[in-house]
């Protein structure tokens, strides 16, 4: 997969920041929402190509319905966002 420079992609830094602002694990839903982006699974791929540390969990909420969580543990070196 090619991925996008974060330098050049204003997608991958509303993503980086959302995650930043949070400072909590974020669903898809949330990060689709606060970022303004779709695919979050490929914006993440490429944020970690970037060298973001993500980790990704999948919850099962007490209803019983299942989420995906998205936390930034790194921002890539030399990010001033």
């Amino acid at each position: 997969m090619r991925h996008a420079r974060l330098a050049a992609s204003p997608r991958l830094q509303r993503a980086l920041k959302a995650l930043q602002a949070a400072g909590r694990p974020l669903t898809t839903r949330a990060l689709m929402r606060r970022a303004r982006i779709c695919a979050v699974n490929a914006v993440i791929a490429e944020l970690r190509e970037n060298g973001a540390r993500i980790d990704c969990e999948q919850r099962v909420l007490p209803d019983g319905t299942r989420r995906w969580f998205y936390t930034l543990r790194q921002t890539p070196e030399g990010w001033r966002g």
